[in-house]
């Protein structure tokens, strides 16, 4: 799951975060945002992005795009990312 903004295209990396199986065990947990599966995202069953694994990727690594989040679930994603960081 990509997590920056496409417009510093010169940038050869992108910033990412890992998406798992849902477990019951995030409940709770301010760094686990849940995203349920739709034709949109593409995903095929219930699912975690884990915003504390962020990590960079170079760009020639990305082989195909799979989905996409809506601005709701990219807002979640903010969120989790300013929380952990403890952005005021």
């Amino acid at each position: 799951m990509v997590v920056n903004i496409n417009s510093i295209k010169h940038l050869k990396i992108r910033l990412i975060a890992p998406i798992t199986s849902w477990n019951k065990e995030y409940i709770g947990k301010i760094w686990i945002v849940n995203i349920k599966p739709n034709d949109f995202n593409g995903l095929n069953r219930e699912s975690a992005v884990d915003t504390m694994q962020i990590k960079g990727a170079d760009v020639q690594r990305f082989v195909e795009k799979r989905g996409q989040l809506t601005a709701t679930q990219m807002d979640d994603i903010t969120a989790a990312i300013a929380a952990i960081i403890d952005y005021q």
